[in-house]
């Protein structure tokens, strides 16, 4: 997926959850940032950000903060690209776990929740919620960074589907480089960590996916093993 052009600037604070700080061209600008996560080990003062304009007028801050720099390379901080990654990945066949898949739809409502996808097509009806992962620690991709009961309770309804006979995929969509495998992140929050392992036991696919930032290109590339 090509993400579009982008300018380089520094960060200098977060006020918030959404808002950043950072020097583009030698003046502060306001970003929003497209990611609730706390993001504590990569932006830090001083980091080198990507920002794209904001595609809607009128809004209060006229830059996204997309993208943060770290040893390994660039890190896409934007929520809203696993989806369309995998959505992507799909629909173009890249992905041999979801092969031969004739519909996809976005935002199935199932049970208490609305899931990422249900996929028809090469066996029975597919649930999948797809995650983004930030966080690596020593080639290690950790997920959440911050405690997510919306985490668990979208694991809990995979798998009760799994448990009345549909396939259920939890894809997570790694987007740190050098990350080598995933695990559920367990000292940040135990809760999700535990979900996560019940839910595999019960069936549900845990799947997950590195996305390298190359150039001005995204795109699932890698199945990561997964680490207990």
């Amino acid at each position: 997926m090509d993400i579009g052009a982008w300018k380089e600037a520094v960060f200098l604070a977060r006020p918030n959850r959404f808002l950043a700080l950072a020097e583009l061209d030698g003046r502060q600008v306001e970003a929003h940032v497209p990611d609730p996560g706390r993001l504590h080990e990569l932006l830090v003062p001083g980091a080198a950000v990507r920002l794209r304009p904001a595609a809607a007028r009128g809004r209060r801050t006229a830059w996204d903060l997309v993208g943060v720099a770290c040893p390994q390379g660039w890190v896409n901080i934007d929520s809203r690209l696993p989806n369309l990654l995998f959505h992507e990945a799909v629909r173009c066949g890249r992905l041999e776990e979801f092969s031969n898949i004739a519909c996809v739809v976005p935002e199935y409502r199932y049970g208490g929740s609305v899931l990422d996808f249900l996929l028809e097509g090469g066996g029975p009806p597919c649930l999948v919620e797809v995650k983004g992962c930030t966080l690596a620690v020593d080639g290690l991709a950790l997920f959440p960074d911050a405690p997510t009961a919306r985490g668990a309770r979208h694991l809990e309804e995979l798998a009760k589907a799994r448990r009345e006979g549909l396939r259920a995929c939890a894809v997570f969509v790694v987007k740190r480089p050098g990350a080598r495998a995933f695990a559920a992140n367990r000292d940040t929050d135990p809760v999700f960590a535990s979900t996560l392992e019940r839910a595999a036991e019960q069936g549900v696919e845990i799947i997950p996916y590195l996305a390298p930032w190359r150039g001005r290109e995204i795109r699932l590339e890698t199945r990561l093993p997964l680490r207990a």
